[in-house]
């Protein structure tokens, strides 16, 4: 019969590479503890460093620049609103004048 394949959250694959790293368990011992192969272990090693830079870098600013250019975009979409409007509003009051309405 074949085995399922175990799928580990992020936070246990930290739990076993902290194991690893700080607590000095052997690699060998924690593939067997788990059952999994030395491999995946070197692998989440090598994305664990990889991303682990993003923690340092300052927090990414494409995500906040595009809000603020959606926020400008509808800013200046409702300014234009408002003028068209303010527009309309004066011809209205001239025509109502002009049939002498009050």
């Amino acid at each position: 019969m074949k085995k399922q394949r175990q799928r580990y959250s992020a936070e246990q694959k930290v739990k076993i590479l902290r194991r690893h790293l700080i607590e000095k368990v052997p690699v060998s011992d924690l593939c067997d503890e788990y059952g999994f192969h030395p491999t995946i272990f070197y692998r989440w090693q090598k994305a664990f460093f990889e991303n682990g830079k993003a923690f340092f870098e300052p927090v990414d600013n494409s995500l906040k620049r595009k809000l603020e250019d959606k926020i400008s975009k509808l800013e200046s979409g409702l300014a234009r609103k408002d003028e068209v409007i303010a527009s309309i509003m004066a011809d209205y009051v001239k025509l109502k004048k002009s049939l002498g309405e009050d």
